[in-house]
């Protein structure tokens, strides 16, 4: 029997930390990409913040990669839960395999390598009111709601006259309808939830079946403009870590020095990061790097 989570007062969020931080490494050799330093916290502290910011939350993650780093961070920061995942289940499996646990009042998902200045409450208002939208006129749309970006580069999206998916490009679904990019923000309601599949994988696959079956998501085009960075590359980490100065007020050009790093009185390091294990010379100047153990990347 499965026993039945429910409290309206507080929204399950789910933060993605399961990735294997490639693009990172060798940094990540040492701790999971979610855990990485962005100016002065975690990205996945950051990430707590943002859903805190929506009052009571039930937090979720998903681990694989360094899991046990992971868990311990999340019961430090008052998860509800870390589901450690001896095998990666792709963005469909944790949504399942959470429903399946019994938790419901929808799902709300954030990713754990992207820094972002999304306002979630509204995102939030914007997806339930497209969801009673679809109950009151019967089309069922709006049970699972995507937030939008604009980001040329990627821009697969495809987002049809009623606001809602139509296709990705090169996967499935219509090549007509605005372009525009996913966030990784997104929410599911129960009833999706439930029709995701055991053992889905790729969550493209399921957008492919709620259209097919008149159940297109609803995709909120409301913050095109906002904030949205990619930190899983070390181009992405120094833009994560300006744009995390610049919500904070805080110099660009400052460096970002975790503990552990000595600096030679005679050395000069200007907007960088130093990660435990970086060797710097005396009389060296550090201009635009990350650098750390065994690793220097100029950026």
């Amino acid at each position: 029997m499965v026993m039945t989570r429910t409290d309206e007062s507080r929204l399950n969020v789910l933060i993605l930390a399961a990735g294997l931080g490639t693009r990172l490494r060798p940094l990540t050799n040492e701790f999971p990409k979610p855990l990485v330093r962005v100016y002065d916290k975690s990205i996945l502290e950051i990430q707590v913040d943002r859903a805190k910011s929506l009052g009571e939350v039930r937090l979720h993650a998903n681990a694989h990669y360094l899991a046990e780093q992971v868990v311990s961070a999340g019961e430090r920061l008052s998860f509800e839960r870390v589901w450690v995942e001896p095998e990666i289940l792709g963005t469909a499996g944790p949504l399942k395999r959470i429903y399946n646990e019994g938790y419901r009042g929808g799902l709300l998902i954030m990713n754990g390598d992207a820094y972002c200045s999304f306002d979630l409450a509204a995102f939030v208002r914007n997806a339930h009111a497209a969801y009673e939208a679809g109950k009151a006129d019967g089309s069922n749309r709006g049970e699972v709601a995507l937030l939008a970006v604009d980001f040329p580069k990627v821009n697969t999206f495809r987002v049809g006259a009623d606001g809602c998916l139509v296709g990705v490009a090169g996967r499935f679904g219509s090549e007509d309808g605005v372009a525009a990019t996913f966030s990784g923000i997104s929410w599911y309601s129960d009833e999706a939830l439930a029709r995701i599949r055991d053992g889905e994988f790729d969550i493209r696959e399921f957008w492919k079946q709620e259209i097919s079956a008149g159940r297109a998501p609803f995709v909120d085009m409301s913050q095109l403009h906002a904030t949205w960075i990619d930190m899983g590359n070390p181009e992405g980490l120094m833009a994560a870590t300006d744009a995390r100065k610049e919500e904070l007020g805080c110099d660009k050009n400052e460096s970002v020095v975790l503990p552990g790093v000595k600096i030679p009185a005679s050395a000069k390091v200007v907007h960088s990061i130093l990660f435990a294990g970086a060797e710097i010379a005396d009389g060296e100047t550090i201009e635009n790097e990350i650098r750390g153990k065994d690793f220097k990347w100029v950026v």
